[in-house]
């Protein structure tokens, strides 16, 4: 039997809900209900309604802030910094983008970096709206908090998997990224180990410096490292972008491993280019529609029907799953029915009334 699926505006109100009654603000409530089910629909599963039992087990603790404003740092025409006081981290990340597009639309380009915000979820999840209204988007994050991928030649752990993701429009869809610097993310890592699974391939080190594809050496005692991108061969291309994600974030934002612990959370940078104020938008569109059918015409090497491009297959799942529902992640929905006991909300019925 498939897994049960769910309408997407379900999955909203009954985030929405959970988030509310936790005791998040209606408006920070709504915006993180609708990221956390964007990745879903998107297909990062680890990175969707997954998360959200976490989240609330830090709202319940006193780790996220329920209500607020961020805090201005510095303010220029071009460039913010902001201080989220562990506000929620998708509503952080969607007011940085208005600001970011607000802005770029006289500057040219604007960057929002964010210290202390709480985590951000599926980076994926925000960048196609950026799109449709005719801007490209960088996005990258760290997390201060954890150390769980080591420095190409080292085993010691240093750096979180560091995503960075970007998107740009075309004449048809968007192009859309998201990646780590590490093989692979600290979710998935989690998922598997769960599971008694196994890496698909070398992935990872445990704390004497070998190359494993178990999980558990992550949870050992010293813990193993994950590998850059790129793995034990060429794993220096990885580091390279971690460290440049680093700068990005915790040295733009002027906080980051180098100060203390708060917890769980993110250092972010949000930067939005205009092409309008460049060369124009139908000149950027005409080189990104070229080189996007360029790809496409690429002969395909064997094992492969086609060549794609990065975003294709998650825009094919959203838009099936709009259609049809939502497939969750084995375990999400059940996962989060003893916080909607406690907080006095329903689990919603699937769409075949499971």
């Amino acid at each position: 039997m498939s897994p049960p699926r769910y309408a997407s505006a379900t999955l909203i109100d009954f985030a929405r809900a959970l988030l509310e009654h936790a005791g998040l603000e209606p408006d920070k409530a709504a915006v993180t209900a609708e990221i956390l089910v964007e990745g879903d629909l998107l297909g990062h599963t680890t990175h969707g309604l997954a998360l959200l039992g976490s989240y609330l087990r830090e709202i319940d603790q006193g780790k996220m802030t329920r209500s607020g404003e961020p805090r201005v740092i510095a303010d220029f025409p071009a460039a913010l910094t902001w201080d989220g006081n562990r506000l929620p981290g998708p509503w952080l990340t969607v007011r940085a983008f208005e600001a970011a597009i607000s802005r770029a639309k006289q500057q040219g380009v604007c960057s929002v970096v964010i210290r202390r915000s709480h985590h951000i979820a599926c980076l994926a999840a925000y960048l196609r709206p950026v799109t449709e209204q005719g801007f490209m988007a960088l996005l990258t994050c760290s997390d201060p908090e954890i150390r769980s991928v080591a420095p190409f030649g080292g085993t010691g752990p240093v750096f979180t998997p560091n995503p960075l993701a970007a998107a740009w429009p075309t004449d048809g869809e968007p192009v859309i990224l998201d990646v780590s610097m590490s093989i692979t993310t600290n979710g998935l890592t989690k998922r598997l180990h769960a599971e008694g699974k196994r890496f698909p391939g070398v992935w990872a080190l445990d704390a004497n410096g070998n190359p494993t594809d178990d999980p558990a050496a992550l949870q050992a005692n010293p813990p193993g490292t994950l590998l850059p991108t790129g793995g034990v061969d060429h794993g220096h291309k990885g580091y390279a972008f971690t460290l440049l994600v680093e700068a990005l974030t915790g040295g733009l934002a002027a906080h980051g491993r180098a100060d203390p612990p708060e917890g769980w959370g993110a250092t972010v940078h949000v930067q939005v280019f205009n092409p309008a104020l460049f060369g124009g938008l139908a000149e950027f569109k005409r080189q990104t529609d070229h080189v996007a059918a360029a790809c496409r015409a690429s002969p395909p090497r064997p094992g492969f029907g086609r060549v794609r491009l990065p975003g294709e297959n998650g825009l094919r799942r959203r838009r099936e799953q709009l259609e049809h529902g939502v497939e969750l992640y084995p375990g999400i929905m059940a996962g989060l029915e003893p916080w909607a006991q406690k907080l006095g909300t329903t689990i919603p019925p699937s769409l075949d009334g499971r």
